[in-house]
């Protein structure tokens, strides 16, 4: 069930200029609801002149040390003020918002977790899910560069990690769906990124049979389905992403 809560920062990890690894835990010292990979948060900020909460994918949920990692990237002056939040604030944060990926699958399947850019975030908790249920999930990673690769160490841990970058600095050059990775089976396809490259592998999953779900990153307010700013076209019609998504099989949507 989705709750508003008080959260203390324990951590910021400035990995660049534009992008943090934020680490919370409850601040009444509760439990943490149950939390879904693929589900997402929305965050206050106490930035003058920025009313909305802003929906930041999950990226890490340690159950043990009670604490989530929201893995964030500057792209205005609400995230911007997330970014320089001190260790040891509180903010509040609404969660787990959103319907997650589907982590079923047959025995032994072969799982591809393909993220771009920020898009990485909601993949490393997907992989420890599937991890602890007997999967070897692998990885497909792009960037421009790899400079522009994120938490690669930590996917290493979950399973074997494929990158791609459009300048060639680290791994195979060229864009995700060109990677030679993709010429292998796999039952499940799992992405998240920018539209474009989403619905590129979604072209590439259809041309090869494979299932695949991607997870939407469209533009949200609420997260709740009141302000109808995530509405995405699918074969059933429209539907707000942060209630009916954001994660969603290819075969539901109109690409």
């Amino acid at each position: 069930m989705k709750e508003a809560k008080d959260f203390i920062l324990l951590e910021n990890d400035h990995i660049n200029a534009n992008y943090s690894r934020l680490r919370f835990t409850p601040a009444d010292g509760s439990k943490l609801p149950e939390i879904l990979p693929g589900q997402f948060v929305q965050v206050a900020t106490s930035t003058p002149g920025v009313f909305l909460r802003r929906p930041i994918s999950i990226n890490d949920v340690d159950t043990v040390n009670q604490t989530i990692d929201l893995l964030v990237r500057k792209a205005g002056r609400g995230t911007e003020a997330l970014i320089a939040l001190p260790e040891r604030s509180h903010t509040n944060i609404l969660l787990p918002l959103g319907k997650g990926f589907t982590c079923e699958a047959p025995a032994g399947a072969q799982l591809l977790l393909i993220g771009g850019g920020v898009g990485v975030a909601p993949l490393l908790y997907l992989g420890k899910a599937l991890r602890a249920k007997g999967f070897t999930p692998e990885f497909l990673l792009g960037a421009r560069s790899a400079a522009d690769i994120l938490e690669l160490d930590e996917f290493r841990e979950v399973g074997p990690v494929h990158i791609s970058t459009e300048d060639g600095t680290e791994g195979e050059k060229g864009l995700v769906t060109q990677h030679s990775v993709l010429k292998s089976e796999f039952h499940r396809y799992y992405c998240c990124g920018p539209a474009p490259m989403m619905k590129a592998v979604a072209k590439v999953a259809k041309d090869n049979g494979t299932e695949c779900e991607v997870s939407l990153e469209n533009m949200m307010a609420c997260g709740l389905g009141a302000c109808l700013c995530c509405v995405e076209k699918t074969v059933k019609g429209n539907v707000c992403v942060c209630t009916e998504g954001p994660v969603f099989n290819i075969d539901q949507l109109t690409w």
